[in-house]
């Protein structure tokens, strides 16, 4: 859309083709109306949405747009958690950049990204991760929230369960059977009647339901794996099939590794098997090294496992770990006192 205007207020999406198996990897606000969302099928969004573009993925044009933006991000702080190529944690606790105000850096951030990117951003202002993360969905697109410290224990308790970090539908429903639909139901329980009905995640439950999210942001993470894979158009139905099919994402692989700077870290060597009725296995063995013939008999062991045709296939290798080497990748999750989450729209 912002290459190319006369996208602009069409129903738009980035994915695979509808008739091999593409999977949508997100969409435009138009789409979302309709239902669509990242992860859906792209035949069942064009069933949503008969007028849906789906458009190849740019990843060289996402990967510059990306470091752009972080690198604005890294003018405010060195506090920089990045969770995608799009989205990322800033700590602004001891920023002295716009008086040390966390509201005033977000709003410039965003002035800036539009201006140099050409891209709109979603920012959430709040005393920790949890609630940043909801803050920079809350006005989006294009928008600003702010959750100041004495306005979190009201905030949180009007949010809808489903709402938590690690609530999934399945939880969701738990707790709604249970007649927990919002946080200050949630509230309610005690610690230890919340453990025996969900585990540990019971403690995870018990203290974000309360706006309690002690995780600081990491600016530096590990890298544990390094992989490649591919769902295929056509099942593969022979072992021959799949050995051919395995050979250039071996090839991939090497390539991979090598732009990560990560091949004297390899510990562990593993392959992906994605069946057609989407059982999947994972086969792997120690290794300091890729190597083909052992790529192939950990397939053929895989497909043992599963007398079934194939419609994925990986492969990849798990890395020493606690390797000062490897860290400054991107991460996940994490966060603490005056930080925001900045997410661009597009």
């Amino acid at each position: 859309m912002r290459d190319d205007p006369s996208l602009r207020g069409r129903p738009i999406a980035v994915g695979g083709r509808p008739d091999q198996r593409g999977v949508i990897a997100t969409c435009n606000y138009e789409a979302r109306r309709f239902g669509i969302h990242s992860a859906m099928s792209s035949a069942m969004a064009m069933r949503k949405c008969p007028d849906l573009l789906i458009l190849p993925t740019a990843m060289e044009k996402y990967r510059v747009a990306s470091r752009q933006i972080m690198a604005i991000y890294r003018d405010y702080t060195p506090d920089v958690e990045p969770l995608s190529l799009d989205e990322a944690y800033l700590d602004v606790t001891h920023t002295t950049r716009c008086k040390g105000s966390a509201t005033l850096i977000a709003q410039e951030i965003r002035e800036r990204v539009r201006a140099t990117v050409g891209v709109t951003v979603s920012a959430g202002v709040a005393p920790n991760k949890f609630i940043a993360k909801i803050a920079s969905d809350w006005n989006k697109p294009d928008g600003l929230f702010i959750v100041r410290p004495h306005e979190v224990d009201a905030f949180v308790a009007a949010l809808p369960v489903r709402k938590i970090h690690g609530v999934g539908k399945v939880t969701a429903a738990k707790l709604e059977k249970l007649g927990l639909s919002t946080c200050a139901q949630l509230r309610t329980w005690s610690l230890i009647d919340l453990h025996r009905q969900f585990g540990v995640f019971g403690k995870r439950l018990y203290e974000l339901s309360r706006g309690q999210d002690e995780r600081p942001v990491l600016a530096d993470q590990e890298r544990k794996s390094v992989s490649v894979e591919t769902t295929y158009v056509n099942d593969l139905l022979t072992l021959e099939a799949c050995s051919d099919a395995l050979k250039p994402l071996a090839m991939q692989l090497d390539a991979r590794i090598e732009r990560a700077g990560c091949a004297h870290a390899v510990r562990k060597l593993f392959v992906k098997v994605r069946f057609a009725n989407f059982q999947r296995t994972t086969v792997e063995c120690v290794g300091d090294a890729t190597d083909l013939p052992t790529f192939l008999a950990l397939l053929e062991k895989g497909l043992a496992r599963r007398k079934q045709a194939v419609r994925l296939l990986g492969v990849g290798v798990r890395l020493e770990e606690d390797n000062p080497a490897l860290r400054g990748q991107f991460a996940l999750f994490d966060k603490d006192p005056d930080e925001d989450a900045l997410e661009p729209d597009a």
